[in-house]
């Protein structure tokens, strides 16, 4: 609903532009989104922002079968492409407005071009440059996307920088190839730190500011809990991240098998079959993640370990295509010595088993939505049906940072809502709240709530909603407007 609300907001605010796509959240998703939620009834169904989802999604799945057929036979490749297709986690993701299955879409086929570079490069020098744009390319959008594509274009360019080094005599046709990659990846970290100074007077402002990782772990933190699981201990943080990675693809006793096997593959390619070397960059979520949460400021939590609760498990997912490469691999291996009838039966048999027990189970990405978006969900619903109270023509005060689906299920226009995206009505609205909206809406503990305390003249409390289990949202009517 968030991803939803900054797209919408572009288009319809109090001060609407590609400013109000804000910060932390890379900008492509919600562009992407834009055109599909011009239509009030695909806002607020959410659909809308599903269809970008759902096209990446299969775009996700033809890159893995392109990657995986272009050294490996028609039946390999038909393994991968179903077991990246078929995950309930991702079928789960690709149906929502996350960035999940456009982001590994675009890392499945910056590997597939950095792959057919790596081929290329030995024969076909001007070939092989193209393919190096090409996954530029792909590389920059990630980068748009989600902060992994930041990482990607650090590991390729090293990688073809390597591979340039070792082929000096033909180096010559290659440079223009990884010159192109360097400039759009290079010009798309610039261009988003320069939004970020233009905006926000902070090129670092999605690195250290209010919004940061960094600053809402640090606002997380308790007494009984001053950090969380893989904070500051590299070890601690792979072992998190590696079993989230398990949970996204089984559950209970088939949890090591998909991962494991993939990884083993992984290890007895770099030993006996240099050619599948290129494929190894499906793994740079690894390091990246174990990276993250250990200085990173980012918590993964499941139920399995402590602190038992759902947190980023999705991140998990990030592995899926490195899991159906490899395995697909590994039978593609395994067909040299037995019947591939035996192999791919077995393989069906695993992958069966493996996402039978998530299903089961219920996708732990979705079991993350239910149980921390319940309480949200019905404080929104509840709010959202007396917002459908209010005269058409009524104005609103309202952080919407935590309750956007409020708005959108009330399919209130979001001109006629000051919330913080409009950054400097917003700074005036704090403190005068009685003059900026005919209706404040305040949240426990919010900037709205503190200004209401500040500056409580000409405010009348209206209704509250909410449950005794729920944080109670408090609607006050202004006397001045």
């Amino acid at each position: 609903m968030a991803h939803i609300h900054i797209a919408r907001r572009v288009f319809d605010s109090r001060t609407p532009g590609l400013f109000q796509l804000g910060t932390v959240w890379l900008p492509l998703p919600h562009l992407l989104d834009i055109p599909f939620i011009v239509n009030d009834r695909l806002w607020q169904t959410g659909l809308g922002a599903s269809i970008p989802s759902m096209i990446a999604y299969v775009a996700g799945t033809l890159g893995v079968f392109r990657l995986v057929r272009s050294l490996a036979s028609g039946v390999a490749a038909w393994i991968a492409a179903l077991i990246y297709a078929l995950n309930p986690n991702l079928l789960y993701m690709q149906s929502t407005a996350m960035g999940e299955a456009l982001y590994l879409a675009l890392f499945v086929w910056s590997v597939t071009y950095f792959a057919e570079f790596v081929r290329e490069a030995h024969d076909d020098a001007e070939q092989a440059g193209k393919s190096l744009k090409r996954c530029g390319l792909m590389v920059s959008a990630a980068m748009l996307v989600r902060y992994d594509g930041w990482f990607l274009a650090a590991v390729i360019g090293l990688c073809a920088a390597i591979l340039l080094w070792r082929l000096r005599p033909n180096a010559l046709q290659l440079r223009r190839g990884l010159r192109n990659f360097l400039l759009l990846t290079g010009s798309t970290a610039v261009l988003f730190l320069l939004y970020n100074q233009i905006a926000f007077d902070n090129a670092l402002e999605f690195a250290n500011g209010p919004y940061s990782a960094r600053a809402i772990q640090q606002r997380s933190k308790t007494a009984s809990m001053p950090s969380y699981p893989g904070e500051n201990s590299p070890r601690d943080a792979t072992l998190q991240f590696l079993k989230v990675a398990r949970l996204n693809l089984a559950q209970g006793r088939t949890e090591f098998l998909l991962l494991n096997g993939a990884f083993i593959v992984l290890l007895a390619a770099l030993y006996f079959a240099r050619s599948y070397l290129s494929w190894a960059v499906l793994w740079t979520p690894l390091p990246f993640y174990v990276l993250c949460i250990a200085w990173g400021s980012v918590p993964v939590y499941h139920p399995e370990w402590w602190p038992f609760s759902y947190y980023n498990v999705r991140y998990g997912l990030q592995l899926l295509p490195a899991v159906a490469v490899f395995a697909a691999l590994g039978c593609e291996f395994l067909t040299r010595f037995f019947r591939t009838g035996y192999v791919v039966a077995a393989a069906a048999l695993v992958v069966a088993a493996s996402y039978f027990s998530v299903w089961q189970t219920t996708p732990i990405c979705l079991r993350e939505a239910q149980v921390n978006g319940k309480d949200r969900m019905a404080l929104d619903r509840q709010l959202a049906e007396t917002l459908k109270t209010f005269p058409s023509s009524a104005t609103f005060m309202m952080n919407c940072g935590a309750h956007p689906g409020a708005t959108q299920m009330a399919g209130l226009p979001l001109r006629r809502v000051l919330c913080e995206s409009s950054n400097k009505l917003w700074k005036v609205a704090l403190k005068q709240p009685a003059r900026s909206a005919d209706y404040i809406i305040a949240f426990p503990g919010d900037e709205v709530a503190r200004a209401v305390d500040d500056f409580p003249q000409d405010l009348e409390t209206i209704a509250t909603i909410g449950s005794p289990s729920q944080p109670k949202a408090l609607i006050y009517r202004s006397s001045r407007r």
